[in-house]
């Protein structure tokens, strides 16, 4: 066994294996720090290992390309000829007839469509590696993939070629206005930020900041009814995002539908931290936070409790908030009556996949880069979840924007989307290292939060929890976890659509989405929930109004929006929300 020498009176022994994972280890940390190449490289050095399951891999390509040239010869003789590959249903980059009706669109489809479908296929059955290692292989060769695709460049995008010549050149020089636009700005816009102000036709419902600390700005709503129902509403939004996305405009406006219900309801806007604000904690954000925000509600409303609501990682915080209350007020009343988890994950063993994110070395490379800006710029956190839809949320904007010549579309979830936020470097890589890496939160009594040490089983409050059917951030099934980890009542709901429309899903008529309900037990999985649930037209929001009115109290004289004590500090949206 060879040797190397540490000091003068130890030495360190290296075997090959261990020489290859300590290369393995630099180049991750610091060639490569979001492990791009290396699932890559392992795919690649697992198939050559494997010659037989290799051969048949090539063997089934072999007769894919027959096919495939079977078919270019009869569309290139002018015969019809059903196509060998069809794009995924989400994949609508072929959708223009041209890429049918001409013979030799069609063939530059079908022989970008036959290689990526195979090779995809392929690195999902590579032998030899873990799952894990095949879901990032996959990740990462398909965004390769997606790059290459003809409809990105000019010269094999036919559609880019038509509108240039019947523009006479017009789009090419309004996608060259566009691009240099989009490099002043540092990202690939995906609308335009003239189009909208927050305040002005964004997070509009009128209301007053109330309570202002150094992490968050509480907001109280002002009534639209002439009474309210005497238990508040607190809604914990989440930090790396911006509060308005649940205020968009009136007709999507989760908050106006719920004091249009008669309720009473506060909000989180939470501070966008600069390098300052380093050192602050997770625990800051759940006592001086979640908490304050609760308290705030109690005193101004006159109620003991309130019902709480946490969205995405905000729904992660306040799981975490109710563990913690449960023990630390004892025998003394909680001061929340019920919890509604809106796309919440509190067991990240399968997260979706932002996993390809989150192995040792990118965290160990986050945290270094933390640690010496103070902060996670949210820009960062923005591009990868782009780059988890890159055809959707990338490339789509690149050849509309470049190629086509088009400006972006108004749209508000894109604006409030490029909003992007700062988090503070202590919470934020305790955050991912406890959560995501080493998935404490299901563990009893394994994180100690704010003095108390936190089991899930401890809340006993009823749970009403929203999961979306098309979500990759926080995917339905993960979701559905927290089910298996809470005491109390449980309802709950799959939604369709995603992330985002998800959640902000307004009742319309006719309705525009789906959803299915139904209790939970400790014991359910997803899929022998969804068995048993109900399936509704329309939006989720009136179930939950039913649920949750008979837990809100009764209806009472709408209080004052501030108080001499809660003076109001500024007008709804306030101040921290325009910080950038």
């Amino acid at each position: 066994m060879a040797t190397v020498k540490h000091s003068k009176s130890s030495t360190i022994p290296v075997t090959p294996q261990e020489t290859f994972r300590s290369l393995n280890s630099m180049v991750e940390s610091h060639l490569d720090p979001v492990g791009l190449t290396t699932p890559l490289l392992h795919a690649q050095l697992a198939w050559l290992s494997h010659p037989q399951e290799l051969s048949e891999a090539l063997t089934v390509l072999a007769m894919k390309m027959w096919d495939f040239q079977t078919h270019a010869w009869n569309r290139a003789m002018g015969m019809p000829s059903d196509d060998v590959e069809t794009p995924h249903p989400d994949d609508t980059r072929f959708v223009d007839p041209v890429w049918t009706d001409s013979a030799t669109w069609d063939i530059t489809k079908e022989w970008y469509l036959t290689l990526t479908h195979h090779v995809q296929n392929m690195i999902y059955d590579t032998p030899g590696l873990s799952t894990k290692e095949k879901r990032k292989a996959a990740f990462w060769w398909r965004k390769w993939l997606n790059a290459m695709a003809p409809t990105n460049f000019f010269a094999t995008n036919p559609v880019a070629q038509r509108l240039a010549m019947d523009s006479r050149g017009e789009s090419l020089i309004r996608g060259m206005r566009n691009f240099l636009q989009d490099i002043e700005a540092g990202t690939v816009r995906m609308t335009s930020p003239d189009d909208f102000q927050v305040g002005k036709n964004l997070a509009t419902t009128p209301g007053k900041v109330v309570f202002r600390n150094r992490l968050l700005e509480v907001i109280h709503y002002a009534p639209t009814q002439a009474k309210v129902h005497s238990v508040p509403l607190v809604i914990v939004t989440p930090w790396i995002n911006k509060f308005y996305v649940l205020d968009l405009n009136p007709k999507k406006s989760m908050v106006k539908y719920l004091l249009d219900q008669g309720l009473d309801v506060f909000i989180t806007s939470w501070k966008n931290p600069t390098a300052e604000y380093h050192d602050v904690s997770f625990d800051d954000y759940i006592v001086e936070g979640i908490g304050a925000a609760i308290d705030v509600a109690c005193k101004l409303s006159g109620a003991t409790q309130v019902n709480a609501v946490g969205y995405c990682i905000g729904g992660a915080a306040l799981a975490t908030y109710m563990a913690w209350a449960n023990r630390h007020y004892g025998e003394r009343k909680v001061p929340v009556e019920s919890a509604t988890f809106l796309t919440t994950l509190v067991d990240y063993h399968h997260p979706g996949d932002i996993e390809v994110f989150l192995d040792e070395g990118t965290i160990e490379w986050l945290s270094r880069s933390m640690e010496e800006q103070g902060y996670l710029d949210g820009q960062q956190m923005a591009s990868a979840f782009r780059l988890l839809r890159s055809n959707s949320l990338i490339w789509h904007y690149v050849v509309h924007g470049y190629l086509y010549g088009e400006a972006p579309a108004p749209f508000d979830v894109l604006y409030w989307n490029m909003d992007t936020t700062r988090m503070p470097a202590a919470m934020h890589s305790w955050y991912l290292r406890q959560f995501y890496v080493d998935n404490n939160l299901i563990k009893p009594d394994a994180l100690v939060v704010a003095g108390e040490p936190i089991n899930l089983e401890r809340i006993v409050q009823p749970i009403y929890a929203v999961s979306a059917e098309d979500d990759h951030i926080a995917p339905w099934r993960q979701a559905f976890r927290i089910a298996n980890y809470v005491e109390g009542e449980k309802r709950f709901v799959l939604s369709s659509s995603g992330h985002i429309l998800g959640i902000v899903n307004p009742v319309v008529h006719p309705p525009k989405r789906e959803y299915w309900v139904g209790a939970a037990r400790r014991h359910d999985t997803a899929d022998t929930w969804k068995k048993a649930a109900s399936h509704h037209a329309g939006s989720w929001w009136e179930d939950w109004m039913v649920w949750l009115k008979p837990l809100s109290g009764e209806l009472r004289a709408a209080p004052p929006v501030a108080d001499a004590i809660f003076t109001a500090l500024a007008d709804a949206p306030g101040t921290y929300v325009l910080e950038r």
